[in-house]
């Protein structure tokens, strides 16, 4: 009897724990709803367009570079300013960055070489250095990976009106041209942004991401400048909650940019997302815990384990129809993304990527950045003592 109790209250635990992703993609196709279909139209307004810096750091080549840094200086903008950092004169980014200044005359475009060496995050290094050199007290960052629409200046500007906003954030869209894995990649951005959705929806958006961080000059030296976060890793994250917890209000604009993803091997897929979960651990412990509660895919497996062949078939029917359908209305619907409205078969497989990825997390807290080794602690970069100096690195 006590045995089948135990095999009883496994099941009905394996049961239970099943239930709760299907509940989580009911909420995240809710939040999404919520998001995406809430009436934009507004009485007509003056258009709020104060000047803005528009910072690029660079380092290296990304795919379609020069596509990405043009689309900056393609504003339908009245008055704007775009700079570019690299830490050295053999970045490879260097004559692409040239050639967008050379092709847009018209425009105000300047390249700075060499940044302070504050610390270990070689972005924000250079950010320090934008900040200074930059005119404007409304401040757009974006990472060089990113590409964005004509209005995407007026888009940033217009939530800056309300004295409340502190800060602007935007999600993105794939661009993907390659293999498989890069397609695979994409597909992780739906899962990403139904918790962002659903923080935004019960409590509001406390970080923000690296496709946009936008912000003026008061609420940057509020938190601390960028001079504060030179040796976090999640930079973008850090300071905006920091400008959240001063009590000021996080924007997600409803009109995403563009990610364009790169060609890469399975092995550098793998490190990624095994470097940004190891981070994610250190910065939301609690968050990366829940995440047990939204993997969907192993625990449908579990409870056609250990139940039978129909309700089985019925765990995983509901896992595939939920999951999908919120893909799609995130993705599809919402974001308008091809990538997802063509790769949509992935998602499973990508699921079941996230989930190794999240359990490998738990056993180190070293990560390899940008050809050095770290430990992560609560967020902050430890170089490893074997690693090379940040002088010697880009």
């Amino acid at each position: 009897m006590h045995d089948f109790l135990l095999t009883t209250g496994w099941r009905w635990l394996i049961l239970a724990l099943a239930c709760g992703p299907l509940v989580y993609y009911v909420l995240s196709i809710y939040c999404a709803w919520d998001f995406f279909s809430e009436d934009a139209e507004h009485p007509e307004e003056p258009a709020y367009t104060p000047p803005i810096s528009v910072l690029k750091p660079a380092r290296g080549l990304d795919r379609e570079a020069y596509e990405n840094y043009a689309s900056f200086c393609q504003q339908d903008y009245p008055e704007y300013e775009v700079l570019f950092a690299v830490s050295d004169g053999d970045d490879p980014a260097i004559p692409v960055i040239e050639r967008v200044i050379r092709e847009h005359p018209g425009r105000p475009l300047r390249l700075l070489m060499g940044a302070p060496q504050l610390g270990m995050n070689s972005k924000v290094n250079k950010l320090c250095r934008l900040v200074e050199e930059a005119r404007y007290d409304l401040l757009a960052i974006s990472d060089s990976d990113v590409r964005v629409e004509p209005d995407y200046l007026r888009q940033v500007a217009a939530p800056f009106r309300d004295a409340q906003v502190g800060a602007v954030t935007a999600l993105f869209r794939g661009d993907v041209s390659g293999g498989i894995l890069s397609h695979l990649d994409a597909m992780g951005a739906v899962e990403d942004f139904s918790g962002t959705l659903i923080a935004r929806r019960f409590e509001g958006v406390k970080f923000l991401l690296g496709t946009t961080m936008a912000l003026t000059r008061e609420r940057l030296a509020e938190s601390g400048g960028f001079a504060a976060l030179a040796n976090h890793h999640a930079d973008d994250f850090e300071l905006g909650s920091r400008i959240a917890a001063r009590g000021h209000r996080i924007e997600l604009l409803r009109r995403p940019v563009w990610m364009v993803f790169p060609k890469q091997s399975l092995g550098a897929l793998l490190r990624h997302e095994l470097r940004w979960m190891i981070v994610l651990r250190n910065i939301r412990p609690r968050g990366h815990l829940g995440m047990l509660f939204t993997h969907g895919l192993p625990w449908a497996l579990a409870a056609a384990l250990a139940y039978s062949w129909s309700v089985a078939a019925g765990f995983l029917a509901a896992y595939l129809t939920l999951r999908l359908a919120m893909a799609w209305t995130i993705g599809v619907w919402g974001l308008k993304d091809p990538a997802v409205r063509r790769d949509w078969w992935l998602i499973p497989l990508r699921d079941a990527l996230t989930f190794l990825v999240w359990l490998a997390s738990f056993a180190s807290n070293r990560i390899q950045w940008r050809g050095l080794e770290f430990k992560i602690e609560k967020g902050i970069l430890v170089p490893v003592p074997s690693s090379q100096s940040p002088a010697t690195r880009g």
